[in-house]
């Protein structure tokens, strides 16, 4: 896999704690550590993104759609 380098800046506290996890040997390395957890990161808003889009829609208009379209089926003629 090819990477990019780029540069990041981050709280003092944050990577004493990297810093930490690398020499418990948690990760090989602190790019290591950083690229799993925005992977992490990038997953979990990709499953979450399902989740907003439905947080958006009205149930109730929905059942009102969904009502019509029932309504509608029962109006067809049989063959």
């Amino acid at each position: 896999m090819s990477s990019a380098k780029i540069a990041i800046s981050l709280d003092p506290k944050d990577l004493r704690q990297i810093d930490r996890l690398v020499r418990a040997g948690r990760f090989p390395s602190r790019s290591r550590l950083l690229q799993d957890a925005l992977h992490e990161k990038l997953q979990r808003l990709d499953r979450s993104r399902l989740a907003e889009e439905c947080a958006k829609l009205s149930p109730a208009e929905e059942r009102s759609l969904a009502n019509e379209e029932f309504r509608a089926e029962a109006k067809w003629s049989e063959y």
